[in-house]
C-alpha cells in the first residue's frame, strides 16, 4: 500500500489530486490549514478507506514538523505533494509598504519556506526508508512573472530551484523530485476570472486547465514517472506560455 501526504487538500487542485490518487489505490493524508469541513468533504468523495486529515499552518516551521511527525505516526509516507499555496495581490505601484511587506512575508512563508521545510523532513525520512517521491506544484508565473502578485511568482520560481536542487542531492539515494507547473486552472476560487475574455484570449485551447488535468500529471509524477525524469518541470498550461 502506498501512502501519500498532500498539502492544501481541502479544495481545488488539492482535492482533485487526492481523489485521483485514491482511484489508484493510494492511502492519502490530507492536509488542511483552516477549512476542516472542506477537507472532510474531499475525504468523503474519495475512493477507498484509511484516508486521514491533519491540520497544520505551513507558515509555521514547528507546525510543519508536527504535521510530518503525525503523518509518519500513522504509516510510512512514500510521497509528498506540496500543493498548498496562497495568491495575495500586491501590485508594486499601488500597494502601501506595510501591505507589501506583509504579502511578501506570508507568501514566501507558505509557498516556498513551507514546502522547503516539509521536503526536508520528507527527504531525510525517505532516504532512511530507501526511497520516495516529492512532487511540487509550481506555476507558469515562475517563468512569465505576475504583475499583481510578484511574491507569488517569486515563490514559485524559488520552488522550481528548490526542487531541482533536491533532485540532484537526492537522486543517488532513490528519492525523486518533480515539479508540475499549471497556468490558469478552473477552480472555484477563480471561477469568474477564468471566464474573462482577456484570460481566454491567451488560451490556445479556448479554455483553461481543469483541476483533474493537473491531478493526472501530479499522479503520474507521484506513481509512474521514471527515475530519469527526476528534476523535470512539467507545464500544464495549454500552450498559453511556452518555454524554450
Amino acid at each position: 500500500m502506498t501512502h501519500i501526504l498532500v498539502t492544501g487538500a481541502s479544495g481545488g487542485i488539492g482535492a482533485a489530486i487526492c481523489k485521483a490518487l485514491a482511484l489508484r489505490g493510494v492511502t492519502v493524508v490530507l492536509h488542511y490549514q483552516s477549512d476542516r469541513a472542506a477537507a472532510e468533504a474531499t475525504r468523503q468523495a474519495m475512493k477507498g478507506v484509511g484516508h486521514t486529515i491533519i491540520r497544520a499552518d505551513l507558515g509555521n516551521p514547528a507546525s510543519i514538523e508536527r504535521l510530518w511527525q503525525e503523518a509518519c505516526a500513522l504509516q510510512r509516507i512514500d510521497g509528498v505533494v506540496n500543493n498548498a499555496g496562497i495568491f495575495p495581490t500586491h501590485p508594486p505601484l499601488t500597494t502601501d509598504y506595510a501591505d507589501w511587506t506583509a504579502a511578501w512575508q506570508r507568501t514566501l512563508a507558505i509557498n516556498l519556506s513551507g514546502p522547503a521545510h516539509l521536503s526536508y523532513c520528507a527527504a531525510r525520512q525517505m532516504v532512511e526508508q530507501g526511497g520516495g517521491r516529492i512532487v511540487n506544484v509550481s506555476s507558469r508565473s515562475a517563468f512569465r512573472g505576475e504583475p499583481d502578485a510578484p511574491a507569488y511568482a517569486a515563490s514559485k520560481a524559488g520552488m522550481n530551484a528548490l526542487s531541482q536542487t533536491l533532485a540532484k542531492v537526492l537522486a543517488p539515494r532513490g528519492v525523486y523530485v518533480f515539479v508540475v507547473a499549471p497556468g490558469w486552472v478552473s477552480t472555484q476560487r477563480v471561477a469568474d476570472l477564468v471566464r474573462d475574455k482577456a484570460v481566454l484570449a491567451d488560451q490556445p485551447l479556448g479554455r483553461v486547465a481543469t483541476p483533474d488535468e493537473v491531478a493526472q500529471v501530479v499522479t503520474y509524477c507521484t506513481l509512474d514517472a521514471p527515475a530519469s525524469m527526476t528534476g523535470a518541470v512539467l507545464d500544464v498550461n495549454g500552450a498559453s506560455y511556452l518555454r524554450t
